[in-house]
């Protein structure tokens, strides 16, 4: 699949489509299967206990995999979740940075299937494990 937006373009996207986001988070890489984003980890992302909570997860999954789609199919702001799922598999490190690794497996002209493995910074142990279905808005720009 060619790559329509690279990391600087997705990171502009961010902070002019979701300002409300774009300080806590940023495109690390645009690679071959999608892209990495990085969550800067802050208080407000912790739940009681210490941990990342799961809505913090969840959104970073999330937030990921639509950027992963519109690296490939450009600034659509209007493509959608339409189905997703989170598998939370281990307690996220304390005081590190989160990375989600997310991978495009179908880009259709309507739907985009696609899946996230989320790591505390530093380690090889994915915390969550997250699949999502996209719909793309008829007439969306494609290339």
């Amino acid at each position: 699949m060619k790559i329509e937006m690279d990391q600087a373009a997705l990171n502009a996207f961010l902070e002019a489509e979701f300002p409300q986001v774009a300080e806590d988070l940023r495109v690390d890489q645009v690679h071959a299967e999608g892209v990495d984003l990085r969550l800067m980890v802050k208080e407000s992302h912790l739940r009681p206990g210490g941990t990342v909570s799961g809505p913090t997860m969840f959104g970073l999954a999330d937030v990921g995999i639509y950027l992963a789609i519109l690296s490939r199919i450009g600034p659509v702001a209007l493509a959608v979740t339409t189905n997703a799922s989170i598998d939370f598999m281990r307690k996220p490190e304390a005081g590190r940075d989160m990375i989600a690794r997310c991978r495009l497996l179908k880009l259709g002209r309507q739907l985009a299937v696609a899946d996230a493995l989320l790591y505390s910074e530093g380690s090889d142990d994915a915390v969550a494990r997250c699949s999502m279905t996209y719909a793309i808005p008829p007439g969306a720009a494609r290339r």
